[in-house]
Order: C-alpha cells, then structure tokens, then sequence
C-alpha cells in the first residue's frame, strides 16, 4: 500500500489537469529587434454567464513622444491596421468571436522604433437582462526593444529551480522503487519460508502417524 500511494504521488507531481476559464495575465515587455513578439491583453469577465459583445483598439505612444497613436482597431470579425509605421506587421491575436476577453496583437519584425508605450482598450458592452452595461478597461505597459535577448535573473532562478525539482523527484522514485523492491523481496521470503515451515510440519506429521502404525 505504500509503494503505490507513493507512486501515484509522484505521477500526480507530474500530471495536471487543465480548467477552462480566463486567467488576467500582464504583457511581457522586452521583446527582440528582427522578431516577432505578442503584445498581450486580457480582461476577463466577472460573469461568464452573461453576454457580452466587445471591441478592441490599440495605441502606441513612441519613446520621447508625448500623444499616443491609434495603430489598430478590432471589432469581430473585422481587423483594421491604423497607423503606417505598423502596415502589415500587426495581427490580430485575440478571441474568436465577438465576446472578446483576450485582446492581443501580434508585431512582426520589430525594429527599434517600436519601443514605447502601448494601450489596449477594450469596449464591452454586457446584456443584462433589463439593461445593457458599458465597461471600459484600459491596460497600459512599456516595451522596450533590445538587440538581444536578456536573460531576466526571475526565469534564471525558476529554470534553476524546475532543474533541481526534476533531480530530486527522479532520487525519491529511485528510493521508493527500491524500497519496493526490498518490500516484495522480503514478503516473498516471508512467503517460501512459511511454506517450507508448513512442509516440514506436514512431513514430522506424516511421520509420527507411520511410526504410530508401527508400533501398532
């Protein structure tokens, strides 16, 4: 019983399952000249059993610069690339339908003037039963566009980390495993010993009764 309880612990480390759901997760914020990056945005709903139909702008505030720019506008299915400086480099990466709760967009090829300051606005309209409401949430973050990847000391530490849990976890199945085997091992020992106990008092048993027929 132990061995197994064991072993499904360590299976069940492993082993997640997933639930549906929205999850407000914020942008990353260093994204690599010459590459492709996600500009992310998500507002969930505080109600998922109520409709809701949504639309989405984005506007980008250069470094230095003080007014933003509207660079993208969408409203399910349509996608409109406002701003020239971004033509045909931003796609729509958001939800598929027009209950939009993710509202992302993808840059492609970025170059440097990209850095700055980006909004995403979302306009949502929920159908209440006896009136619509209108919400309006904004999130706002600063890109920064570098020539090359830096390595952030948080996802150094965490890969660390995964490594050493990784380690640790494959010694605890070698020691319950080993464990095991030495359980087994010993109950089977215990297992031919009573045997041969038990065979050897059948065989006394069966001795006495042929000398008791003797003396007979």
């Amino acid at each position: 019983m132990i061995c197994h309880l064991s072993l499904l612990v360590v299976v069940n480390l492993f082993v997640s399952q997933c639930h549906g759901g929205c999850a407000e997760v914020d942008s990353l914020t260093e994204a690599v000249a010459g590459e492709g990056f996600l500009l992310g945005c998500i507002s969930c709903k505080k109600r998922e059993e109520v409709s809701a139909r949504a639309t989405v702008d984005w506007h980008f505030k250069p470094l230095g610069e003080e007014e933003f720019r509207n660079i993208f506008h969408y409203d399910h299915p349509s996608a409109s690339i406002l701003n020239e400086d971004f033509s045909e480099r931003l796609a729509w990466h958001g939800s598929n339908n027009s209950d939009i709760q993710i509202g992302a967009i993808y840059i492609n090829n970025v170059t440097f003037n990209d850095t700055g300051t980006y909004r995403c606005t979302i306009f949502r309209t929920l159908f209440l039963p006896k009136y619509d409401e209108h919400v309006t949430v904004e999130k706002e973050f600063e890109l920064n566009v570098v020539a090359v990847a830096n390595r952030e000391l948080t996802a150094v530490i965490s890969e660390i980390v995964m490594y050493v849990l990784i380690v640790v976890l494959q010694l605890w199945l070698i020691v319950v495993l080993v464990y095991c085997y030495k359980k087994i091992s010993e109950e089977h020992e215990g297992r031919e010993a009573r045997k041969a106990l038990k065979a050897q008092a059948q065989l006394l048993e069966s001795k006495d009764n042929c000398d008791g027929v003797q003396i007979e």
